[in-house]
């Protein structure tokens, strides 16, 4: 064989192989929307009405889900969630379904979510031509 047939023989020898890994954790920006305009929660009461949703909807293990406030807007009422990836359902369902705080109406709104933050950092919707 010439250096062309070497070649073509080294690159038919070439496998390329792909791993896939579930990412660690999933991220998720939330928001609180209250029915007045009452006292809003600050970020140690936010966190406790995360580990709330979790214990009414799934108990004291649901509860006991590690979930991290890695932002929160008392302004606006928007956060950046963490949670481990096979805790998205538990976490994502809890929030949903809550709708008390303080004996006042509330509902949680699941904005984004993504397993890479970075993609968290901007929302294409949202973006002013």
């Amino acid at each position: 064989r010439g250096p062309a047939g070497r070649a073509m023989a080294a690159a038919a020898a070439f496998e390329r192989r792909v791993v896939r890994r579930a990412a660690e954790h999933h991220y998720l920006r939330v928001r609180l929307e209250l029915s007045d305009g009452g006292a809003r929660p600050n970020a140690p009461q936010f966190k406790q009405l995360v580990v709330t949703a979790l214990r009414e909807l799934h108990g004291e293990v649901g509860a006991a889900l590690p979930v991290d406030v890695l932002t929160y807007e008392e302004k606006t009422l928007s956060a950046i969630l963490r949670v481990i990836s096979s805790g998205l359902v538990k976490l994502w369902s809890a929030l949903t379904l809550l709708g008390f705080y303080q004996n006042r109406r509330c509902a949680f709104r699941v904005l984004q979510t993504s397993p890479f933050l970075l993609a968290l950092s901007g929302n294409s919707r949202e973006l002013v031509l």
